[in-house]
């Protein structure tokens, strides 16, 4: 058995129990009209439905896309993703070390990570920031500077960008991708690329 084949098994045994009740999940998959992988991430939201009676509602939960990213804008944010997943542990404590399925040149695993809040907030933010930029620096130095929000800065972020009356929310993106990652052409974001890489 492979390394990619042994890790892919560990990753499947020891997280498929936890990603049944995780609030947020990080599917690494493939799309027919994508580059492969895609990355997706996901959020579980309550359903309810009246069952008719006033006594209990049935509650369910479906899991909703919140963002997705692939090919060039991936390897732009990978580094940053590494990071944010590096530090996601079991209901215990324990350290799931899924930054792993990220470590090798390629990404062979496909199947679900389970995600904390800090990190569902902060991947949800990266893979929506970096839809409609072209520059790749600037992908990355958003992905670099949304790693580094705390937990709090990242679920109020994440509000005011998807919480709102669709034209409002799209402002609120292009204003954030402003604020975060410079203008496009910028003579400094080279300057500015290395310097929150070196953070």
């Amino acid at each position: 058995m492979s390394n990619q084949s042994e890790l892919s098994s560990d990753l499947d045994r020891r997280l498929r129990s936890i990603c049944a009740q995780a609030r947020w999940i990080l599917r690494i998959t493939e799309y027919s009209d994508r580059p492969a992988p895609v990355l997706v991430v996901k959020e579980r939201v309550p359903l309810s439905k009246d069952s008719g009676s006033d006594e209990v509602e049935t509650r369910k939960s479906v899991l909703k896309d919140r963002g997705l990213v692939y090919g060039k804008a991936l390897r732009a944010c990978l580094p940053a993703i590494r990071e944010v997943v590096s530090g996601i542990c079991d209901p215990t404590g324990v350290p799931l070390e899924l930054h792993r399925a990220f470590n090798s040149g390629k990404i062979a695993y496909r199947g679900n990570l389970p995600l904390d809040e800090e990190a569902g907030a902060k991947l949800a933010l990266m893979f929506k920031l970096q839809e409609r930029v072209a520059d790749m620096d600037r992908v990355e130095i958003i992905s670099w500077r949304v790693q580094r929000f705390s937990r709090e800065e990242a679920l109020y972020w994440l509000t005011r960008l998807t919480q709102y009356p669709e034209p409002l929310n799209r402002w609120a993106q292009a204003g954030m991708r402003l604020m975060l990652g410079g203008q496009a052409g910028d003579k400094d974001l080279k300057s500015v690329l290395e310097s929150v890489r070196r953070m």
